[in-house]
């Protein structure tokens, strides 16, 4: 893993987009619904931009967001209760609580925007758009109705050479649109994109419904935040 303050910040390097069809469209405000009544219920569609830091080396990929009442901030893994910046910060930084403000139970996304950035992590989903059968944040509750245009995104990580999924649905949803086997927890597989060889892993769930200790879960995390150029 690089330190963090081994990159430069590039200023204004994270495109303000979001996934449409046959591409991508610009985010301008509200002028894209988060839900939609479809048939079997309402359809929700994902409520974030795609966090692309132009030096990314590394693109983490979840299933898609909790709903709005889980989050503490406007950013990925918002729900207090996981703990994918408190792997974060353990493994950079010695410290679970790094990017965690406690007194007001939310993290710390100015920090992260910049640390992230620095690092040259970018984040989205697997799905752009999906129904929940349950109330729940439960990937096994999630149907995706329309899965992200993975070939455009990647598309604009021109130095990306690593995969992360954090589940086995982001996995699984990842592996058959690139034709490559699903990857056990903690390894990875091989995949060719535009004739480009890149590494897919599959982590662990940063949700603490995943019966594993946090300490482990990082133990895992640190191969997969380990920098291939």
């Amino acid at each position: 893993m690089k330190k963090y303050n081994e990159l430069q910040n590039k200023g204004n390097s994270i495109p303000s987009l979001r996934e449409g069809q046959g591409g991508f469209l610009e985010n301008k405000g509200n002028s894209i619904p988060s839900l939609r009544e479809g048939q079997g219920g309402f359809l929700e569609c994902h409520p974030l931009e795609p966090f692309l830091p132009e030096n990314a080396w590394l693109l983490m990929l979840g299933s898609f967001p909790p709903s709005k009442k889980r989050w503490s901030m406007d950013f990925f893994y918002p729900n207090f209760i996981n703990d994918m910046w408190r792997i974060f910060g353990l493994l950079f930084f010695n410290d679970k609580d790094h990017f965690v403000d406690i007194e007001n139970k939310r993290f710390k996304k100015d920090m992260l925007v910049d640390f992230l950035s620095k690092e040259g992590v970018a984040l989205y989903d697997t799905a752009n758009t999906v129904r929940r059968t349950k109330n729940t944040a439960s990937d096994k509750d999630l149907e995706v109705v329309k899965p992200t245009d993975l070939d455009a995104l990647l598309s604009k990580l021109p130095h990306c050479t690593t995969v992360i999924t954090t589940g086995e649905k982001a996995a699984t949803v990842f592996a058959s649109h690139f034709g490559c086997p699903v990857p056990k927890v903690g390894t990875s597989v091989d995949f060719s994109f535009k004739g480009k060889q890149m590494k897919l892993f599959r982590m662990p769930s940063s949700s603490r419904a995943y019966p594993m200790k946090l300490e482990k879960k990082a133990e895992m995390y640190k191969i997969g935040l380990e920098r291939r150029d």
